[in-house]
């Protein structure tokens, strides 16, 4: 997929485009929803015929996109409008906007679909949404500019990637409390968390490496070196295999989970981005 970097505001670069997949249990094939910073519009794709069947406005810079496949809904933050924004994933159309605070950047959703995970990047703080009400459950301070997120398989744990002081947090969703905070490489940006909840992955976007931590006390397991600039990560083939793009080289590296070595570096297309799946 290619993408390019908006223009800076305050100083600070976002991306112009996410990738999701939204199943609807009536189609026989997924969506793709793309969010165009630029244009402020979300562009919709069927997957099976890889065309843009519409384009959604949504205003504000929209950035990262949520989906909830319970509910059939999706969500784009949007870090101009202070908030987020909610599609229905049946009609493809907006249905409400939710105002939240400073920039929203990374957004989450559990996988009951009852909760709403919104990063503020100027505020340094994740807002809890609940999904019916689209009340304000709780805002908890995180670390410095918090950008991308990631729920465990079991809706126990929130993991946020603090940019800008170089750390991951662990927001325990029962007690809706900041349950550790340690530090990773040099600017982390993309997520990842296998199905048992065991190992947490992040991109480390200026030390270019992947830090691979274990649930518990978020201790350091391992620090795998990848090409320039990741910015993502995603599991596959029941989490043995974990691919991570590298913006600046234009490749995805492929780490063994088992050995964490990558055992590939496969080319891609220029300006290579977030891809990043709503079930596996």
């Amino acid at each position: 997929m290619k993408i390019k970097l908006s223009p800076k505001i305050n100083g600070l670069s976002f991306f112009v485009s996410a990738f999701l997949l939204f199943a609807d249990p009536l189609m026989a094939e997924p969506y793709a929803f793309i969010t165009n910073q630029l244009d402020n519009s979300v562009s919709v794709i069927e997957t099976h015929s890889q065309k843009v069947i519409k384009t959604v406005t949504v205003t504000g810079k929209p950035v990262g996109v949520a989906v909830n496949n319970v509910n059939q809904q999706v969500y784009i933050s949007t870090p101009m409008g202070g908030g987020f924004a909610i599609l229905d994933g049946k009609t493809l159309e907006k249905i409400g906007v939710i105002k939240v605070g400073g920039a929203s950047l990374g957004i989450a959703v559990d996988t009951k679909g009852q909760r709403i995970f919104v990063a503020d990047w100027y505020e340094n703080t994740v807002s809890i949404f609940d999904v019916d009400s689209r009340q304000l459950i709780k805002t908890l301070e995180v670390g410095t500019s918090p950008s991308g997120m990631m729920v465990s398989q079991d809706s126990r744990w929130l993991y946020v990637a603090n940019r800008v002081d170089n750390t991951i947090s662990q927001i325990d969703l029962n007690s809706l409390k900041v349950r550790n905070t340690t530090k990773v490489g040099t600017h982390p940006f993309g997520l990842s968390v296998d199905k048992k909840g065991q190992r947490i992955y992040t991109a480390n976007v200026e030390s270019n490496d992947v830090t691979v931590l274990e649930n518990t006390h978020l201790r350091r397991l391992a620090t795998v070196k990848v090409g320039g600039r990741p910015y993502a990560t995603a599991l596959a083939l029941n989490d043995s295999l974990l691919f991570v793009t590298n913006q600046d080289d234009e490749t995805v590296s492929v780490i063994n989970t088992a050995t964490l070595e990558v055992i590939a570096v496969i080319e891609v297309g220029e300006k290579t981005g977030r891809n990043k799946y709503a079930s596996r």
